[in-house]
């Protein structure tokens, strides 16, 4: 059967302990919470707000065991399928499969974000996963401004493959959103299209079924009215709704690079009570001196308070 993502998929981080290792008690305070969450579909891990390419192997299934066991498997975890070669994704994406994942979120073969892909690639990336693995699949656009950004007839295709249900677009290109959105859904009108545009999520609330994002980490219940506000067509609550997250999103993804955000969402979730600390793997580093503070103010401009009550 296929999954239902039409609301809000949040990308977990992976908590550590202040040595370094997966902190797996605090898995369990954030994997419940979300997961108690109405209008919370899915737990999306081992992505970039995830750190799932700074885990080892085992971490990496011993993650997506672990955010299966916080919801007592109530809701789907999805995993990202991050290896270079399409052998080593599709053995991945088994092996997650066998952790408990109920579908996979394929990321481009990092080799194209510098070199670019060859035509038929991509689509062959797709469907060697799903036949070794059996995993349905996320297809994953990247930003326009990467070369791992795929062309409209490649999206197509991978959208018209066996076993791709849904689509995480991130094209951070307004021209191409505008066109490239509506083709899709022309095409495949039962495709979930799915923004990951955290740092400006208003433009693209009006076409979309859901959110992935790591965003839902810190903000699931406005993100979820959000969602809510787009499909309404109601541009004066959704508005109202990007207003009061404004100086969140400032603090978490208006920052120098996108992947400090991983590091402003943790200081983020110790705002909320959920992490005692933001602690992270190498090659990220801490955010600069002061910047705790400024979350923290923040979240409470937004009316972001601590969690009350988490399983």
């Amino acid at each position: 059967m296929t999954l239902d993502l039409r609301g809000l998929n949040p990308a977990p981080v992976t908590p550590f302990t202040e040595d370094g290792a997966v902190d797996y008690d605090a898995i369990q305070r954030l994997g419940s919470w979300l997961g108690s969450i109405d209008g919370v579909k899915s737990l999306v891990v081992l992505g970039h707000a995830g750190e799932g390419t700074f885990l080892t192997e085992e971490e990496q299934l011993d993650v997506i065991r672990a955010f299966v066991a916080s919801t007592d498997g109530r809701i789907p975890v999805i995993a990202g399928i991050t290896k270079e070669g399409n052998k080593t994704a599709a053995l991945e994406a088994k092996a997650a499969v066998d952790a408990g994942a109920t579908a996979g979120l394929v990321y481009p073969s990092h080799g194209w974000l510098r070199f670019g892909y060859q035509q038929g690639a991509p689509q062959s990336r797709y469907r060697e996963i799903y036949e070794e693995s059996g995993l349905p699949l996320i297809l994953f656009q990247y930003p326009d401004n990467t070369k791992a950004t795929y062309d409209l007839d490649t999206q197509l295709e991978i959208a018209g493959q066996e076993g791709v249900f849904a689509t995480k677009n991130g094209v951070r290109n307004m021209r191409r959103w505008y066109t490239e959105i509506p083709a899709l859904r022309a095409a495949y009108p039962e495709l979930q299209i799915l923004s990951c545009h955290d740092e400006y999520l208003l433009p693209t609330m009006f076409d979309v079924d859901g959110l992935l994002v790591g965003y839902g980490n810190v903000a699931p219940e406005p993100l979820i009215e959000l969602i809510a506000a787009g499909k309404a067509r109601d541009y004066e609550a959704a508005h109202a709704i990007h207003e009061r997250l404004l100086p969140v999103t400032q603090n978490v993804y208006h920052r120098g690079s996108h992947m400090e955000g991983t590091v402003a969402l943790k200081w983020g979730l110790v705002q909320r009570g959920i992490l005692e600390h933001a602690t992270v793997r190498t090659p990220l580093l801490p955010l600069p001196d002061g910047a705790d503070a400024e979350i923290a103010a923040a979240f409470a401009l937004a009316d972001l308070g601590k969690v009350t009550a988490s399983a």
